[in-house]
């Protein structure tokens, strides 16, 4: 199989290195060469540095990882060309163009999985079959808690230059941390409205939302509450659902899911697999898309999924714009 990778920032490089261990050696690359990270690592492989002239080695699938305002320009005419497509999240960094993509996927014919990693966390699946098993009762409310500082997220560059804070690649708090408007709507259904708070952190010198509060009622009834931020230290990732019955608590930096049943009256504590690191959700990940691209899975996030987080994002932002609630009624999948 054939693969073009899109971007060779952090996370093309992930996903090079994890091509690799899965023993995939067919790949090449479409870069703009202006990545501030070392390249000697794809000597060899070839580059391209045009959408045209790197379709043009027909790849299978292409992977879409460069900066979140430029993914269209790529995942349009490769959709077009029949590939199959990794388009990472989120999806672009506004709904302009998101009809278009659609239409050149059914067109082409190809598959899309839309790169949400934390669908492959081992204790959010945990957490989805506990509710699949009514083993908390009826949900009733749901936190996240999501902070951490950005300018140690890539150390080797300045903070303020990478796509995570400027507004013209698609950056902000939001955008950048958009994985639980995704998980939340997988594990407890579609959203009918949507309000949000905004506001910037002049001391890290961005031109984007740094600190957000999101408010969620869901279609069943479910009201939740998303808090992202890109300045808290320690970082903090942490989630809890408050059913009738009982109440699931989970920690991704300590790697710990909590659950308590009212019927037992006790907590039960589970641990990540032994060896568990975060690069297996992105392996998991990167193995599941080589399945789809073969035809031999269906995507676990679909286009479909992927939009309607870009549709939350974007009411999220009107919101805080507007101080006005955003809502869909019952919204169809």
């Amino acid at each position: 199989m054939k693969i073009l990778i899109a971007g060779f920032g952090s996370i093309g490089r992930r996903h090079f290195r994890n091509l690799l261990a899965l023993g995939e050696r067919d790949v090449l690359f479409l870069r703009s060469k202006r990545s501030t990270l070392p390249d000697e690592e794809i000597v060899g492989f070839p580059v391209e540095t045009d959408i045209a002239a790197a379709l043009a080695h027909q790849p299978d699938a292409v992977i879409v990882s460069n900066p979140t305002s430029l993914h269209l320009d790529v995942a349009i005419p490769a959709a077009e060309a029949g590939c199959h497509l990794l388009l990472e999240k989120p999806i672009s960094h506004s709904m302009e163009r998101i009809d278009e993509l659609a239409a050149a996927v059914n067109r082409g014919g190809g598959q899309v999985l839309v790169g949400f990693q934390f669908r492959y966390h081992p204790q959010l699946r945990q957490i989805a079959q506990i509710l699949a098993n009514d083993e908390i009762g009826r949900p009733l409310g749901a936190r996240v808690h999501w902070g951490e500082y950005l300018p140690d997220w890539h150390p080797w560059e300045d903070h303020r230059q990478g796509f995570s804070a400027r507004a013209d690649l698609g950056g902000g708090v939001i955008l950048t941390l958009t994985h639980p408007l995704d998980y939340l709507r997988w594990l407890l259904g579609d959203v009918s409205a949507l309000w949000a708070f905004t506001a910037r952190a002049r001391e890290l010198e961005i031109d984007v939302e740094a600190v957000a509060e999101i408010g969620l009622r869901f279609a069943n009834g479910v009201l939740g509450s998303v808090h992202l931020d890109y300045v808290q230290r320690p970082h903090t990732h942490r989630f809890e659902i408050i059913g009738t019955q009982g109440t699931i608590r989970w920690d991704y930096i300590a790697g710990t899911l909590r659950v308590f049943r009212a019927s037992k009256d006790e907590w039960e504590v589970f641990s990540n697999p032994d060896g568990f690191e975060r690069n297996q959700l992105f392996l998991d990940q990167m193995r599941h898309f080589l399945a789809v691209a073969r035809d031999v899975e269906q995507p676990l996030c679909t286009l479909s999924d992927g939009i309607w987080a870009q549709k939350l994002a974007m009411a999220a932002h009107q919101s805080a714009r507007s101080g006005s609630v955003v809502s869909w009624g019952s919204p169809a999948h």
